[in-house]
């Protein structure tokens, strides 16, 4: 600790044919060396303007390719590593861990395992970057690996060790998202508003004060469906299993659902939610996990760990569920406003802007839209080994997705129920969810625009990573969706006055 070294050399190594292609694919695969000194990373510091704060990369690539086609590997680290010292102790604590690699082809004599030494450098000399010859990847060469280490004082304390690392020069692209989210929540607030408080509260007026029967018949919009708003839709089991699960997204293991359409199965439904959900995200992780246990990978999980998560999930999650279900059952039913006619009433033909198809898949872009721009720095971190810290911008476009979803739903909907189609239970809940099929989109549109990833069992761990984010982010929008219109739905009915 605190002692600088020069030029040491670590061990020499012959590149059999096969080592060799194996370096030259991950030199094309960009492939990064990951260290850890006192649980920080290694970083490489990127200046990216004249007087501005350095970015740091995670871990250092592998080596490099040249025009001429040639490989090149980084065998020499020189290491910085940035200390603290404490006022009221003559300990000091490592508060950084910096990589500068270089690519050099050492000169030597006759080679000695138990006392190496190069021609190249010595202890008294350091090497930087493009100053020497670099080593080429090649069948029969001999590598050298090496490296330096520097320690240096800083005035950074311990707490605040991560900070340089976190440091974003996006933050004007993140402000400039959440104006963008800003203006869709203003403009579906201003809808919300213009129902609620002309158009909505006129209707109500005007239905209030109906002085007979016929009158009541003359009538169009949404009163008319009074009867039928509330008759519990088709697969209604299957609709309380998602809604649960999502509401599971917020914290909470009651599933409440199921007492909306008074239903008696109540042991059936919460079967279907404790195994539907975490069964379909297990199966497909464990099949990924497959794939990566194919490739010989150390990011496998471990067979025990995958045995754990399934004790988690069977020896806590499940019994929660049925806890939860119990408790809910033990309440009193939902009483609906207004009663369901036992006949289901027709429904008149819906303009096309109307139709299921079209209306869920045009709710689920304000949503996305109010996100996108978020999503593509959560991409980066995630597939890109970029350090993602932000999290204040990222609540932030949370609250603002919440309300999205919630005023778009309600928007439709109001709109549906003014057609007279009183299906709106499955509606709601995919107007919002819809959202995931353009984040998913968008990942495709990242994959072959952003990432230049070639082998087929990368592309499939891809494609099957971004399927289990998209299903759940559709469960979570969904069940936001859902719950603003049946509250929306419960709201108008209740304020009539119903013969």
């Amino acid at each position: 600790m605190r002692r600088d070294e020069s030029c040491k050399v670590v061990c020499r190594t012959k590149l059999s044919a096969e080592a060799a292609k194996n370096f030259r694919e991950k030199i094309d695969d960009e492939y990064r060396v990951n260290m850890i000194l006192d649980n920080l990373p290694v970083v490489v510091p990127r200046q990216t303007r004249e007087g501005s704060q350095p970015i740091f990369d995670h871990g250092y690539r592998v080596g490099y390719k040249l025009k001429d086609d040639k490989y090149y590997i980084n065998n020499h680290l020189s290491f910085k590593v940035l200390y603290h010292e404490d006022l009221n102790s003559p300990e000091a604590r490592i508060v950084g861990f910096h990589v500068i690699p270089s690519s050099i082809k050492h000169e030597y004599g006759a080679w000695d395992d138990k006392n190496p030494t190069v021609q190249t450098c010595n202890a008294n000399t350091k090497i930087t970057p493009g100053s020497h010859t670099p080593q080429e990847v090649a069948p029969d060469a001999y590598v050298v690996f090496s490296y330096d280490v520097t320690f240096e004082s800083s005035e950074i304390i311990w707490a605040s060790r991560w900070d340089v690392y976190l440091l974003s020069s996006d933050s004007q692209i993140h402000w400039f998202s959440i104006i963008n989210s800003l203006m869709i929540v203003l403009f579906l607030s201003g809808m919300i508003a213009m129902i609620m408080m002309r158009t909505l509260y006129k209707d109500i007026a005007n239905y209030n004060q109906l002085d007979n029967q016929e009158e009541a018949q003359e009538e169009t919009g949404w009163k008319l469906v009074h009867g039928d708003a509330f008759r519990p839709p088709v697969h209604s089991g299957l609709l309380c299993v998602y809604v649960g699960t999502g509401v599971q997204f917020f914290g909470m293991t009651v599933v409440t659902m199921m007492f909306m359409f008074k239903g008696t199965e109540w042991k059936k439904i919460t079967l279907k939610t404790a195994f539907m959900f975490p069964g379909i995200i297990f199966g497909v992780f464990f099949v990924l996990n497959a794939l990566i246990w194919g490739e010989k990978s150390s990011g496998a999980v471990p067979f025990g760990t995958m045995f754990a998560l399934v004790l988690l999930w069977f020896g806590i999650s499940v019994p929660l569920v049925f806890v939860g279900s119990f408790l809910g059952f033990k309440q009193p039913a939902i009483e609906d406003p207004v009663k369901t006619n036992k006949i289901p009433r027709q429904i008149p033909e819906q303009a096309w802007y109307l139709q299921p198809a079209f209306s869920i898949l045009a709710g689920g872009i304000l949503p996305f839209g109010a996100v996108f721009i978020e999503l593509f720095f959560i991409l980066t971190s995630i597939w890109l080994n970029q350090f993602y810290y932000i999290f204040g911008f990222l609540f932030i476009v949370f609250v603002i997705l919440l309300v999205t979803c919630a005023e778009i739903t309600i928007v439709l909907c109001y709109f549906q129920l003014c057609s007279e189609d009183y299906h709106w239970w499955w509606r709601a809940y995919l107007t919002a969810g819809s959202s995931a099929l353009y984040l998913f989109a968008y990942a495709i549109f990242y994959f072959f625009n952003k990432l230049e990833i070639t082998k087929l069992v990368s592309g499939i761990l891809y494609f099957g990573y971004m399927l289990i984010i998209s299903y759940a982010f559709f469960v979570l929008t969904g069940t936001i969706g859902f719950y603003a219109c049946f509250w929306f739905v419960r709201k108008i009915y209740a304020s009539v006055k119903i013969d």
